[in-house]
């Protein structure tokens, strides 16, 4: 909006000029989103607490988490709600990318929404059936990943980290795998969030991974050079990428250890639905599982759990599944987790960045 306000004064203001480079677009919607949340944070904390809107406690897991009792929860609204207003002031909102990428963030927030006030409503863990849930999913991204395949110029190839020439075509087949990827995405994200700050700290390295990826993307010399898939108008979605670590970061100043508000699945579900939207929309697609391959971990964690405690008539393989529970119940303290979990997502993060030259 700012852009489309400022940037055609600049023929009688030259600084006005400036308003027309994503990078400083980018920074500025990331200084916003994190101002918003320094700003409504604290108001956000006290009103779920005067609604009691406390997240209900798994009677299942480690003892320790008793002392969560009490905390806020659905403190994602929070993030989506910086984002959107952040990067609806500094994107180019001619640009179809920007709208899609929020589309799927407000939509999954709201499945998330509603999962998480049935589950507050109830004074339980359960919300939204799974199937329902899993369904409600499923139509967006599937709405998401047709409009791609059917947009003229965007190509349904798509790209193999470490080899530069192997471009498979999966033709339709590639509405089958986005929609996979961005409900994958969302429900890795979802499994994650179990520790103080342990979500969101991944999720925001994740985007400043695609914050470059978009950037290289959209830069026609860069993708050039870099030899990966040039897409005319993903530069944009490198304004949302900057609002995205800008309300991470904010959301982060009040969910690190001990925390005082819960993200929710609003937070995780529609953190996760970005990623794996910008997986697709920047044409880096299986690189997300490098990208996010802490999310990867937990998710296979609980996938093995579960499948192996169904054949082999109630053995474990860990001792608590998603994977940050079984560190805890070993006796690592809880910050310890988390942020050696950050410290293994930086690791991934450099070495998906280290991809675009390993070809």
């Amino acid at each position: 909006m700012i852009y489309h306000l400022l940037y055609p004064l600049s023929d009688l203001v030259s600084s006005f000029n400036v308003f027309r480079y994503i990078t400083f677009r980018t920074i500025y919607a990331s200084i916003t989103a994190l101002v918003i949340c320094f700003l409504l944070g604290p108001w956000l904390i006290k009103k779920m607490q005067a609604l009691q809107f406390v997240q209900p406690i798994r009677t299942d897991g480690p003892e320790t988490h008793n002392s969560k009792k009490g905390t806020p929860t659905m403190g994602g609204v929070l993030i989506v709600f910086s984002v959107l207003i952040s990067t609806l002031l500094w994107a180019k909102l001619t640009v179809d990318y920007i709208w899609m990428v929020l589309f799927v963030t407000a939509g999954f927030g709201l499945i998330g929404f509603i999962d998480d006030y049935k589950k507050l409503v109830g004074k339980n863990s359960h919300g939204l059936p799974g199937k329902v849930r899993l369904l409600a999913e499923i139509l967006i991204a599937l709405f998401i990943s047709c409009l791609l395949y059917l947009k003229p110029g965007f190509s349904s190839n798509i790209t193999i980290p470490f080899f530069k020439t192997i471009l498979p075509d999966l033709g339709w087949g590639y509405i089958v795998l986005s929609t996979f990827i961005i409900v994958g995405a969302a429900n890795a994200v979802n499994l994650t969030d179990g520790l103080d700050g342990l979500a969101i700290g991944p999720a925001t390295i994740c985007f400043v991974t695609y914050l470059l990826f978009a950037y290289f993307a959209g830069n026609y010399k860069i993708a050039t050079y870099l030899q990966i898939p040039q897409v005319t108008g993903a530069g944009e979605l490198t304004v949302f990428c900057g609002a995205m670590v800008g309300a991470g970061l904010g959301f982060l100043w009040y969910n690190t250890y001990p925390a005082q508000i819960f993200m929710g699945d609003v937070g995780s579900l529609s953190l996760g639905g970005a990623l794996g939207t910008l997986a697709i929309l920047t044409k880096q697609e299986i690189i997300l599982a490098i990208v996010g391959g802490i999310f990867v971990i937990e998710t296979i964690s609980v996938i093995f759990q579960v499948g192996w405690f169904k054949v082999s008539n109630g053995r474990r393989i860990f001792r608590m599944a998603p994977i940050h529970h079984h560190f805890e119940l070993k006796g690592w303290a809880e910050p310890k987790v988390i942020v050696r979990f950050w410290i293994i997502s930086i690791i991934f993060a450099l070495v998906a960045i280290s991809t675009l030259k390993l070809r």
